[in-house]
């Protein structure tokens, strides 16, 4: 940040950078370019002072208009020579003057806009400008932004230890509150947790934890969900399984379908699963209780989404069915919609849309409140085994091998996507990347971002993960790790965060120092 110097030549540590309007003619005598210089006009000096006498006897006005127009009989050379006594007189200091009127908690406001470079620079001014940072705990709050603002940022303060130090802090006895310092120095801590991340997806830098689900009759594992506490996992032997996440041990086995387990959605309240017996089955998610069966379905239920009281299943039977949910007993059907002409394999949906795919090859598109077609997306040479949908965004795989990436509002596919051996059988994507499973037994990350730049020929493949020794059926990813599933009974967490030291050590790193 830049500093000013006076005409006097030492150094200046205010800044100035608010405007001033004094227009004294002590002020023009002052920034006179040499004061001991000799005049070659007549009566320069008295001549000079009567016309400051004058000119401080007009109104703003009157002295604006002068001014002007005396600029517009100067040479261009002589405006350069003004400016460099002028630009002084048109800054100030604000933050260092609201923090001497009582006003610190308004340069809080202010500097609290700043990004953290701009923060490091700010720190350098001055030391009022470093005690106001400090004083304002300016580096905690901007850690607390990233945090409520980025689910990478909110993981990584959960799963380092260090979200007990933000906002209010809950302190054990033998706690003290932590000081401008320790944020000061846990942020760039952060950020070099944060590129590690990055650095493993790409290089493919991961631990791996398998669970051995030892199915008693088909091995095989369809569908899965997963969070911080558990994975709930949909067998081939008809059964749900859910794990702990932490000692991968199987807590809960719940028996009720008649044929396999091909889709699955949880929430805080109720598991939704759906079956090859043509069921949609709904069970209490602490208890693992049978809470509710729907029949309609005619074939097997291929795939499922709910989402704010509204459900949309899709079957083998070529239809759609959207039901509305008042409650987990109180679930019935709102429309069928009918349009493809084979097995409908996936669905997803948002309030504006509800997207689904067919193994007739095409994606079809329907106003989620009206349940109106819209469009259909054509493109694939065989069936569609997946797909998602968000933020304007599908991503499809096919049985033709290939992904492909739509614009959902005109239809128009962005980008091909090839690598895989054998049929795309699972795709997740989120706003960096796109990962994807296959009947090949592979996993691939692809770089989203380079994939939606038209621009872009760099190869979009990330990263092959060849861990699984059957084929892929399903995927869930986050910022941190892959959970997969696959025809040889295994479940897969892929972990790309290294261990690292908790918050406590973060002191350890330093930054700058102010001056």
């Amino acid at each position: 940040m830049d500093t000013t110097v006076s005409n006097s030549g030492n150094e200046d540590h205010s800044p100035m950078l608010t405007s001033s309007s004094s227009s004294s003619s002590s002020c023009l005598v002052t920034y006179s370019s040499n004061p001991t210089q000799k005049f070659s006009t007549p009566d320069y000096e008295p001549t000079s002072e009567h016309f400051l006498e004058t000119f401080s006897t007009w109104d703003d006005r009157e002295q604006l208009v002068f001014v002007e127009n005396l600029l517009k009989h100067m040479h261009s050379h002589q405006h350069g020579q003004i400016n460099t006594f002028l630009l002084p007189m048109l800054q100030r200091d604000f933050v260092g003057q609201l923090a001497t009127r009582g006003l610190e908690h308004i340069a809080e406001k202010i500097l609290g806009y700043l990004d953290d470079r701009s923060l490091v620079s700010t720190e350098l001014v001055c030391r009022e400008w470093y005690h106001v940072i400090s004083a304002g705990m300016l580096w905690k709050k901007l850690i607390e932004g990233k945090v409520q603002s980025d689910t990478l940022w909110q993981g990584l303060a959960n799963r380092r230890g260090w979200t007990k130090y933000l906002f209010r802090q809950i302190l054990t006895s033998n706690e003290v509150q932590k000081t401008h310092e320790f944020y000061r120095s846990l942020y760039p801590k952060i950020m070099r947790d944060i590129d590690q991340i990055e650095t493993n997806w790409r290089t493919g830098n991961f631990q791996i934890e398998k669970i051995q689900c030892r199915s008693q009759n088909s091995k095989g594992v369809y569908c899965l969900q997963y969070d911080d506490e558990k994975i709930i996992s949909g067998l081939r032997d008809n059964t749900i399984k859910i794990w702990d996440r932490k000692t991968l041990e199987c807590t809960k086995v719940l028996t009720g379908h008649n044929g396999s387990v091909l889709c699955l959605q949880y929430d805080e309240k109720v598991i939704v699963t759906g079956s090859s017996d043509s069921t949609v089955r709904v069970w209490n998610v602490k208890t693992g209780e049978l809470i509710n069966t729907l029949l309609h379905h005619c074939e097997a239920v291929l795939h499922l989404r709910f989402c704010d009281g509204t459900m949309v299943t899709c079957s083998k039977d070529r239809s759609i069915a959207v039901w509305q949910m008042n409650s987990s007993t109180d679930i019935t059907i709102r429309r069928v919609l009918v349009g493809h002409r084979a097995a409908v394999n996936v669905v997803d949906f948002d309030e504006k849309y509800i997207v689904s795919a067919s193994g007739d090859r095409t994606i079809k598109v329907w106003d989620t409140t009206t349940c109106e077609f819209v469009r259909t997306l054509l493109g694939h040479k065989r069936g569609i085994a997946c797909l998602q949908y968000r933020d304007k965004i599908v991503v499809s795989g096919s049985s033709d091998n290939t992904i492909r990436i739509w614009d959902i509002e005109c239809g128009a596919c962005l980008r091909i996507l090839e690598g895989h051996d054998e049929l795309v059988r699972c795709i997740r994507f989120d706003s960096k990347r796109i990962v994807s499973g296959a009947y090949d037994g592979k996993i691939k990350v692809w770089d989203l971002v380079a994939a939606l730049d038209p621009r872009s020929q760099s190869s979009l493949c990330i990263r092959t993960l060849t861990e699984h020794t059957g084929r892929v059926f399903r995927l869930q990813f986050d910022e941190f790790q892959i959970v997969s599933s696959s025809h040889d009974d295994t479940i897969l967490c892929f972990n790309f965060l290294n261990d690292s030291p908790t918050a406590d050590d973060a002191t350890t790193t330093p930054m700058h120092s102010t001056s």
